[in-house]
């Protein structure tokens, strides 16, 4: 299965958590995330579908695209404070776009889920996307892993949050995801904290978080 397909399985599963009537009870109520609500955790776990959108109705870009690996150590708001200006901002545009209500905004999340199902099978997994947020650009299917990565995190945080079963990511989309946070993990504590963790609960470190 293509990584567009991963994506849209892993899309799939956010957009019906947000059907789930324990999500629009708690809409208004504090999430696990600190300074969250569950709407505003919400909007930003639907966010990452929206943010295909331009990918299905904007030409190539020619801009060189970077590594995967280059994205996150560019990426401002992964060791940002939680009061900073990024998280702060990130905050505010899940508020936002959960403002519309959950019904409205599950409505909206759906027709865009079918546009790119539509769209992202006629394009290529090499296509270059420009993202205006971060002034670089990666191909299609780094893009891609980055919203699944997104999608999965907060997928399990909104799910938490309400008090549900997390589902289980499909394989396609759990082994790119996991993949990218183990070398991120090995990036930011070394090879040796990593395969501790795993292998050696005796000498493992206190965390090998990637955020």
């Amino acid at each position: 299965m293509s990584l567009k397909n991963a994506y849209l399985e892993t899309a799939a599963q956010a957009v019906a958590l947000l059907d789930t009537p324990e999500v629009a009870a708690l809409w208004g109520k504090p999430s696990v995330l600190t300074e969250w609500s569950v709407g505003g955790l919400a909007g930003h776990l639907i966010y990452q579908i929206f943010s295909v959108a331009p990918v299905l109705q904007e030409p190539e870009s020619e801009h060189d695209p970077i590594s995967l690996l280059d994205h996150y150590a560019r990426a401002v708001w992964i060791d940002a404070p939680l009061d900073g200006e990024a998280n702060s901002g990130i905050r505010a545009k899940g508020e936002d776009i959960s403002s519309e209500g959950v019904q409205p905004l599950r409505e909206r999340a759906r027709a865009a889920l079918d546009e790119q199902r539509k769209g992202l099978a006629q394009l290529r997994g090499d296509r270059v996307v420009f993202m205006p947020q971060t002034g670089w650009a990666l191909t299609l299917d780094d893009f891609l892993v980055t919203r699944m990565v997104e999608l999965a995190v907060h997928i399990d945080d909104l799910t938490v949050s309400v008090g549900g079963r997390v589902a289980e990511l499909p394989h396609t989309a759990f082994a790119p995801v996991a993949a990218l946070l183990t070398e991120l993990s090995a990036r930011r504590h070394g090879q040796a904290a990593l395969l501790r963790a795993l292998t050696r609960v005796e000498r493992a470190p206190a965390a090998i978080n990637v955020f």
